[in-house]
């Protein structure tokens, strides 16, 4: 077994161990945030932690009320720009916690009056040294290039930082993620058989909206770095501007379709691409959806659209593994990369 779905099957735990050691800190943490009123939340990550930062975006607003923003690091670390960021809060994201630009926004960030929060894998990294406070992923080390149970971590992190914030909504259940994670485990036999069919696959399309958007950019991410697939990857929205005309008979489409809002538009992409005679790949637990697409991915539990990321994304991470596999490739050391990418 490779080390990357090794990983993948340590998430449940992993996620466990988080919410029991991480829960009360950020609870303190946000408490101390909202007597703060800050004016504006940004996240600045590189790589897939930047896929969750996308994930984050999109919770903290619908829950907060507070606009976030996605920093541009190049502003800090190259154009040498200085922000107004009194009351502000800037949350670095990182596995490792030795991303360079990413540590250097965090500490221009803090020159500029902002209060700064880490997340990381690693409690003794620079960024928990640079930053206010830290939360950390209790994951243990990620041995894999392809980060999985990290990725799924730092959603786990904005869960829990999105319900201590919250204005008084409903709180989502988050202790639910670790038995949903567990279920979507139980896809692997089913995703194996499903790969043989795209041994040969050299282009695709990963499509999400709304909480799961951050997903079609992760999974798009694993597919390039493991199976060396050219994945576009777009918004449900953003597709049907253009981007879809590339789209001929055939051609690979991924379409994650949770139940909620996005849905009704997600199923409306799937009958148009279905007219083209694209090949459809929906992951989604609604029947309605997936009866439409070429394959299906069916997600065990139907749940609330706020907790399906986490179990979305565990079997398009096993897709990528095994797909990698099937390839002959191995999806622990890809070619090019390394553990840490240092960038300024």
């Amino acid at each position: 077994m490779s080390l990357m779905l090794a990983e993948i099957e340590q998430q449940p735990e992993a996620i466990e161990k988080t919410i029991r050691r991480e829960s009360k800190k950020i609870a303190r943490f946000a408490a101390a945030i909202k007597d703060a009123h800050p004016r504006l939340i940004v996240l600045v990550a590189r790589g897939s932690s930047d896929n969750a930062a996308l994930f984050g975006r999109y919770i903290l607003e619908m829950t907060t009320g507070i606009p976030v923003s996605l920093a541009a690091p190049a502003v800090h670390t190259l154009y040498k720009s200085k922000l107004d960021l009194k009351d502000s809060l800037v949350i670095g994201i990182s596995q490792s916690g030795e991303g360079e630009d990413i540590n250097l926004v965090l500490e221009n960030s803090k020159r500029c009056g902002a209060t700064t929060l880490a997340i990381t894998n690693e409690a003794g990294s620079t960024m928990a040294g640079l930053a206010d406070e830290t939360f950390l992923i209790h994951a243990g080390r990620e041995k894999s290039v392809a980060a999985t149970k990290t990725y799924t971590g730092q959603l786990l992190i904005f869960h829990l930082l999105a319900n201590a914030l919250s204005l008084g909504k409903q709180r989502m259940e988050v202790e639910r993620l670790p038995d949903l994670a567990a279920e979507s485990l139980k896809l692997k036999p089913q995703v194996e058989e499903m790969v043989e069919r795209y041994a040969f696959m050299e282009n695709c399309v990963v499509v999400g909206r709304g909480l799961n958007y951050a997903n079609a950019y992760e999974f798009a991410i694993k597919l390039m770095e493991t199976c060396y697939v050219v994945a576009e990857r777009f918004s449900g929205a953003d597709f049907l501007h253009g981007p879809i005309a590339m789209v001929d008979r055939g051609f690979p489409v991924f379409i994650f379709a949770p139940p909620g809002p996005t849905l009704k538009g997600m199923k409306e992409l799937v009958a148009k691409l279905s007219g083209i005679g694209a090949e459809t790949i929906v992951i989604s637990s609604e029947p309605s959806v997936l009866d439409q697409g070429s394959r299906g991915l069916r997600i065990p539990q139907r749940i609330e659209e706020m907790l399906t990321p986490i179990p979305y994304i565990i079997p398009a991470q096993l897709f990528a593994a095994l797909l990698a596999k099937t390839k002959g490739l191995s999806p622990d050391k890809p070619r090019s990369l390394s553990k840490v990418t240092k960038t300024v």
